[in-house]
């Protein structure tokens, strides 16, 4: 076998979300009370653009979670297969080149020659003090005055590429609207260029454009050139900043899940029964937030830190030594970050239970539970879509601070807080190394003002308040 599988923890807990994700989806479409929210968000421009953005990086996160270990070259005699200590990944292999084109330091973006001056010896035994040719970087040109024609061309290449794509796109859109009648192709063309639909096709097609234009430029530029230049070791920033959208994935999701079904049955446990129930469970949560959360994340890093250094013999790979680090800064992420939620669905569930139609239901002598489950649950489902958007969106900053302050995820691992740890310094010389900080800071921009259009949307389709009005 040339490789073998790797299933990390945080692989398995992602793509069995995944499943429950497609379930859920079957099931909506069963239901026209589920599933006429959920068109209604598709139907609005923000909805469209926020999906689509949003639909990129999953599939990125998800290609960068199938992992696997490659065979090494076999010698002759060798009668057992053996596999490299690092673990690739599926994404990895897609973008081979700019994980393997490492440069002996930094470079700028689009450069031909590194950062910094070096001491060079000649041809003829001369020494010269200049900066170094790259060894990828745009190593394919004779002269480094032909760079900026080479970069344009590759643009108009990439962009005729887009076009062509989204050509494709659009044929087998029609083709798919007319399903496979002759006679219904000219109207289903006209309709679809004319918008004739609930959906907004136009913004579909035009956020499509601008996507593929940007895949596509960089998939052609990044073969010659370091887009977003390279780090201190010479490594590509444009890989670091793709390897960096799983880390923050799996942060965003898999801290809402841990965190989604204490604050859920606890703020409406408070709010429904109140009494001592309610006091306790204030009690919880008032403690819990008076401990500054960095606090308790630190000290439960450091005690994971600690029994990883005295039981190396538990992790095979660097890798599975980093991802339990990041599934563990995930659980207590979600330990510290659900009482927000708790508050707020405590808070409506106190108005929700003198509701006149919740009284009614109690004295036709309904159970508590039968209340909660038919009556007062659908009514929070809104806040708790909006807060688990919202959430994703501050967790993935949070690990960009948490890294920062050196509490994140293991330093081995690849995300935006630590490229935003490791550039600090650089800041400060002269002349500036700015590009890896930018290069996080526009990647995890985009994520989450992605994630906070697709929040409002989600919320104005559910808000029972709003229905009718959209």
């Amino acid at each position: 076998m040339s490789f073998l599988p790797v299933f990390l923890w945080t692989d398995i807990l992602i793509f069995l979300l995944v499943a429950v994700i497609a379930v859920a989806a079957f099931y909506i479409r069963t239901q026209p009370h589920l599933s006429t929210p959920w068109k209604s968000v598709i139907k609005r421009k923000r909805g469209m653009i926020s999906v689509m953005i949003l639909g990129v990086y999953i599939i990125v996160g998800l290609l960068d979670s199938l992992h696997y270990r490659p065979a090494l070259d076999a010698t002759k005699n060798a009668k057992e297969v053996y596999y490299s200590s690092e673990v690739f990944s599926v994404f990895d292999w897609f973008v081979l080149p700019l994980k393997q084109q490492l440069e002996k330091t930094y470079s700028a973006p689009f450069a031909d020659r590194l950062f910094v001056k070096e001491i060079q010896t000649m041809d003829d035994g001369s020494i010269n003090y200049d900066y170094p040719k790259l060894k990828y970087g745009a190593a394919h040109l004779a002269r480094s005055d032909h760079k900026t024609s080479d970069i344009y061309q590759t643009i108009l290449k990439a962009s005729l590429l887009s076009l062509l794509l989204l050509f494709l796109i659009y044929v087998c859109h029609i083709a798919t609207a007319s399903r496979g009648q002759v006679s219904q192709i000219f109207p289903q063309t006209k309709r679809i260029f004319l918008n004739h639909s609930d959906y907004p096709l136009h913004t579909f097609y035009f956020t499509a454009f601008c996507l593929l234009l940007l895949i596509c430029n960089l998939a052609l530029l990044s073969q010659s050139y370091h887009v977003f230049g390279t780090d201190k070791v010479g490594q590509d920033v444009l890989y670091q900043s793709l390897k960096s959208i799983r880390t923050g994935l799996v942060i965003g999701t898999l801290t809402t899940l841990v965190m989604l079904p204490m604050a859920i049955m606890l703020g409406i446990a408070a709010g429904y029964f109140r009494g001592w129930i309610d006091d306790l469970i204030q009690y919880i949560y008032t403690t819990l937030n008076s401990i500054p959360g960095v606090l308790l994340i630190a000290a439960a890093v450091l005690i994971l830190q600690v029994y990883m250094n005295n039981h190396p013999e538990n992790f095979k790979t660097i890798a599975e030594r980093a991802d339990i680090r990041l599934l563990f800064l995930c659980i207590i992420l979600g330990m510290t970050s659900w009482t927000g939620l708790c508050r707020i669905l405590r808070a409506e569930t106190l108005k929700l239970r003198e509701a006149e139609y919740v009284m009614a239901s109690r004295a036709l002598g309904a159970g508590s539970f039968s209340i909660l489950r038919k009556h007062i649950l659908p009514n929070l489902m809104h806040l708790v879509l909006i807060a688990v958007v919202l959430d994703f969106s501050g967790l993935v900053l949070a690990e960009a601070v948490l890294s920062y302050v050196g509490v994140g995820v293991d330093p081995s691992m690849i995300s935006w807080g630590n490229m935003i740890n490791s550039a600090r310094l650089e800041m400060a010389r002269e002349p500036v190394v700015w590009w890896s900080l930018t290069a996080a800071f526009v990647s995890m921009f985009v994520l989450v003002l992605a994630a906070n259009l697709f929040a409002d949307v989600v919320r104005d389709a559910f808000d029972p308040r709003m229905q009718g009005t959209l």
